[in-house]
């Protein structure tokens, strides 16, 4: 196994997109986490940096060439759909994100990494939203209908219900239009609180320790 290199942390994230704009959106989404890491234990100091890479297979590809070549690094992705229990047995110690990435999307774990490397937004960034829904409302303003965004442990809401359920409740902001990913959701992102995040997910509480871990 290659040696790590132990100096910058780089986290490869799935966002931003690809084609026209893209790198204005990706922008966006470097300096948002940068935002809400400030906002953990992590604080300014200790962030890790952040390689946006556009679409989940492009994060993929990178994070395997950083981590051959001994990066200190990790995966960020989405989970996409509900996280097996046999990936993530209770109480929420044994978490297996390469198993459910190799059932999910056929990716097998590069030799040199362990599940410790590889993080799940479950099941996408924008479940983190209806943790914090106090932030989402105050950023889309009046009209926001925080009746609209399902109850219960965010993790476990299908990804599809959690986008319809942010532009159904903000369908009458304006002057703001209704939840769209490019538009909103990395400004939403720096505004969230992260302590309501990791309290709401136990895979976003397991990528701040991770990250905590490694930049003691």
């Amino acid at each position: 196994m290659v040696a790590r290199i132990k100096n910058d942390v780089f986290v490869y994230a799935e966002g931003g997109g690809s084609g026209a704009g893209s790198a204005a959106l990706q922008a966006d989404f470097r300096q948002a986490m940068s935002v809400f890491f400030e906002g953990t234990v992590l604080g300014a100091t200790r962030r890790p940096r952040v390689v946006v890479c556009g679409g989940r297979d492009h994060a993929f590809d990178s994070f395997t060439t950083a981590i051959t070549l001994g990066k200190n690094a990790l995966l960020l992705v989405d989970s996409e759909e509900a996280v097996s229990s046999a990936h993530c047995t209770k109480p929420l110690t044994n978490f297996m994100p390469w198993a459910h990435l190799l059932t999910r999307d056929g990716w097998h774990r590069p030799s040199a990494a362990t599940d410790a490397d590889c993080h799940l937004m479950t099941q996408c960034m924008e479940s983190w939203f209806l943790a914090d829904w106090a932030a989402t409302a105050l950023f889309f303003g009046q009209g926001f209908k925080k009746a609209e965004l399902p109850k219960g442990p965010v993790e476990g809401i299908s990804k599809t219900a959690v986008y319809k359920a942010l532009a159904t409740a903000s369908a009458k902001c304006e002057p703001k239009d209704p939840y769209g990913k490019g538009a909103h959701s990395f400004k939403l992102l720096a505004l969230v609180k992260p302590s309501l995040i990791v309290n709401a997910s136990p895979w976003a509480e397991r990528f701040i320790d991770e990250l905590a871990r490694r930049k003691p």
